[in-house]
């Protein structure tokens, strides 16, 4: 089992478990927010099996109809997890307002506070775990989960405390607001994810910082008979690819200019890990 496929099961087990805990203390204790809680991590569980299936997919070698590879499967989950967010968000607020049309009283506060305390412990561990193997392994899809139950950790929070201004103010009404509160941070996240997920499948350039290295790898092998220009980059799932038109001295014989490329291109991937470099000699 890959790196990946791991920390995306451990993902869905976490959430599997605290639905089943923030269900439970939502309707022991009538509260929305922790009811809106629950909703977030039912929308994360979904994230986290998208993502599942998509770094299994993710991984599956180059084939006849793939012969760049499936690493954009993990951009198209992103986005799919991104609107997953969207939907959720617009959900907390409905319920949100009807609370406030129509309040009630939050029961046993005390439970309700030891769950969204818990969640936060948990999700703030999980996300660690899975922001380290994301990094490790250039996941979008696990950074995207990360960056789910990153949020999951504040608005646990966020609801943790607002039960408890309820518990020490008598303000009911709070319960509510705080649902809208926490909506709002997982709209953020929302459109966060979506651009993230949605540039490299426009082939987007890679990051400034990324063809900077890769311009002054190439600009190292540059002399007077070396030349170089049309580079361009994009990203797809972990994987850089570059190409460029590289200028030789026509008096260079086939195997100099293939032992030069060679050179640039194992100088950029140790440079810029998981980079796939496509080379266009050309003579002057």
């Amino acid at each position: 089992m890959s790196k990946k496929v791991k920390a995306a099961r451990i993902s869905v087990l976490s959430n599997s478990l605290l639905i089943s805990l923030k269900l439970t203390a939502g309707i022991l204790s009538g509260s929305v927010s922790i009811i809106s809680e629950a909703i977030h991590s039912f929308m994360d569980l979904l994230a986290s099996l998208i993502a599942y299936v998509s770094v299994k997919l993710s991984d599956r070698p180059a084939d006849e109809r793939h012969p760049y590879g499936h690493w954009k499967i993990e951009n198209i989950s992103g986005v799919i997890e991104a609107l997953l967010i969207f939907v959720a968000a617009i959900w907390i607020i409905y319920e949100a307002v009807h609370k406030i049309i129509y309040p009630g009283q939050v029961e046993t506060i005390g439970l309700g506070f030891a769950v969204m305390c818990i969640s936060a412990l948990a999700n703030s561990l999980v996300s660690w775990y899975l922001y380290k193997i994301s990094k490790e392994t250039g996941s979008v899809a696990l950074e995207a989960d990360a960056l789910h139950l990153k949020t999951d950790v504040y608005t646990s929070l966020g609801v943790a405390a607002g039960l408890g201004l309820i518990f020490f103010t008598g303000y009911h009404i709070l319960d509510p607001i705080v649902a809208i509160l926490v909506s709002f941070l997982i709209l953020k996240e929302s459109y966060t994810l979506l651009i993230k997920a949605y540039k490299p499948l426009l082939d987007e350039s890679l990051a400034p910082e990324e063809v900077k290295i890769i311009r002054e790898t190439i600009e190292m092998y540059c002399k007077e008979n070396i030349k170089y220009h049309g580079l361009r980059t994009r990203k797809a799932g972990n994987y850089n690819y570059v190409d460029f038109h590289l200028n030789l001295d026509e008096d260079l014989t086939v195997k100099e200019a293939h032992d030069l490329c060679d050179r640039i291109e194992q100088e950029i991937r140790l440079r810029l890990a998981n980079s796939e470099i496509t080379i266009h000699v050309e003579n002057f």
